[in-house]
């Protein structure tokens, strides 16, 4: 039997078709990454945004400001989206059910915008901090930008003794039927 998560925030069935069939699977990893990140998420309590492993590093709470405040930026300044004023982006009462709900909120609405852009549109090339480049480019960087970000919180769980969540497959935490993980030379001469 195949993985079923115990929660999905953007299910396939609010996912738009694309305008142009050769872009669909940007709306589709995009709602995937969101319901990844949000399920990360829903793993921390409010006590915990205050959590670092090192005193350098980021906590909980603020990796949390920093995807929902980054991703406006992307899509607003670097994409040309519609997006909500700055000052709006953040929950008035920030806590860590309140960030994941507030991530998916946002990512909702621009589902339908990516949907009804045509391929010149995702070809045209734009400022992106310093240099110039496609938003395909772009929205590619958002997408590992907040896989990154995502990761680094799964690590934090491990460090915290919490269970990671599955999000791409199996963890130590969590198994399925079907699964074939690649961690042997076997496994990757698979055709």
């Amino acid at each position: 039997m195949p993985l079923a998560y115990a929660h999905v925030a953007i299910p396939d069935s609010a996912i738009p078709s694309a305008s142009d069939p050769h872009m669909q699977h940007v709306l589709d990893t995009y709602a995937s990454e969101t319901n990844k990140v949000a399920t990360v998420w829903r793993q921390f309590r409010d006590d915990d945004l205050g959590f670092t492993p090192h005193p350098r590093s980021t906590t909980v709470g603020e990796i949390f400001k920093h995807q929902l405040l980054s991703e406006r930026r992307f899509f607003g300044e670097f994409l040309g989206a519609p997006e909500p004023a700055p000052n709006a982006i953040l929950p008035a009462a920030f806590t860590a059910a309140a960030a994941a709900d507030r991530l998916v909120e946002l990512a909702l609405p621009r589902l339908p915008f990516l949907a009804q852009q045509e391929s010149a549109w995702w070809l045209e090339v734009r400022p992106f901090f310093d240099v110039q480049r496609s938003r395909a480019w772009i929205f590619w960087r958002r997408v590992l930008h907040t896989a990154h970000h995502r990761t680094q919180l799964t690590v934090y769980l491990r460090m915290m003794d919490r269970s990671v969540p599955a999000t791409y497959g199996p963890t130590a935490d969590v198994k399925f039927e079907g699964a074939d993980a690649t961690y042997s030379v076997e496994a990757a001469g698979r055709k």
